[in-house]
């Protein structure tokens, strides 16, 4: 069976990045948004980054315009507005595609691994969550509104 460190995704600054390289560490899989209502919650993803990262921990930030186009920049823009405006330092990958033919592999095994409401698979909208063991394996779902500081318990549980 498969597990999320078998999957490469493209670092925002352009490099390929094996997900095998996050082994053992538990992971917080997000796709983001720069121009969302829920943008603020970079905040509290970047508190949890860096409360955890020494216990192996990350959050791993996946941007994304399916969603009312409310990411509209490119690469450095997306990385300057995460730096400037919310001090991010969790990794930050190429924008990608969450739903559709087009969605990364790494979210078709998300979607699957872990359904959403009523059992439906596709990501309804920007900063849905995915707790990720230290294995590699989809724990759980977490809907948009859900705050990063409502995961703090399930984190723990698995450092």
């Amino acid at each position: 069976m498969a597990t999320v460190h078998d999957f490469f995704a493209r670092a925002i600054d352009g490099k390929e990045c094996a997900l095998a390289d996050f082994k053992g560490k538990a992971l917080l899989i997000v796709n983001v948004a720069s121009k969302c209502g829920f943008t603020p919650q970079y905040k509290g993803l970047e508190s949890l980054q860096r409360k955890y990262a020494d216990r192996g921990f990350a959050v791993l930030g996946f941007p994304c315009d399916q969603f009312g186009h409310q990411e509209p920049g490119n690469e450095e823009e997306i990385r300057n507005f995460c730096s400037l405006n919310y001090d991010v330092t969790f990794p930050m990958f190429a924008k990608v595609e969450v739903n559709g033919s087009g969605a990364h592999p790494l979210y078709e095994h998300l979607k699957t691994s872990a359904k959403g409401v009523l059992g439906t698979e596709g990501i309804k909208w920007n900063f849905t969550k995915f707790l990720i063991d230290r294995e590699g394996r989809v724990v759980k779902r977490y809907a948009p509104n859900d705050k990063p500081e409502s995961l703090e318990q399930d984190i723990e549980a698995l450092l």
